[in-house]
């Protein structure tokens, strides 16, 4: 039967940390690990992007992609196009729950968007945070309806 006093880790689950400068018995005495003389050796140093004067290469290259701004995260939809929707019996209420459920999509992001690929052949009535201009049109043609949410 154990008790509190014989507890032990698991082997190996468990990494003793360094005593950096605890003298030449430890193996990381003297200059602890930071090598000899120079910038990286002396403490409240930044030498990250550093290259001893000349123009970092952070600064010299040119800068390409999509980059963050100010305005913040871009919205992503869960997009689905109309040719999906056509497993659905007319009449029924399309919205982002019954989408994950029957397996459409796998997740919502930050809202579903409904694109016109395809042909629509059922008159449903679809939320949804976004609507191609096509599928919006699509939908109202069969009589269905597109809420916006």
């Amino acid at each position: 039967m154990s008790s509190l006093h014989t507890l032990q880790n698991t082997p190996g689950s468990r990494i003793d940390s360094f005593r950096k400068g605890r003298g030449r018995g430890t193996g990381n005495g003297k200059t602890a690990g930071k090598g000899m003389k120079g910038q990286g050796a002396h403490a409240h140093t930044k030498a990250n992007g550093f290259e001893g004067g000349q123009t970092p290469i952070a600064r010299r290259l040119p800068k390409f992609g999509v980059r963050k701004t100010h305005k913040g995260r871009k919205t992503v939809y869960a997009t689905v196009n109309l040719e999906r929707l056509n497993r659905f019996e007319d009449g029924t209420v399309v919205n982002a729950a019954l989408l994950i459920e029957k397996g459409v999509i796998k997740f919502e992001c930050d809202g579903v968007k409904i694109l016109g690929k395809g042909t629509l052949e059922r008159k449903l009535v679809v939320e949804a945070k976004a609507f191609s201009a096509s599928a919006k049109a699509a939908i109202e043609a069969l009589g269905g309806e597109a809420k916006v949410l």
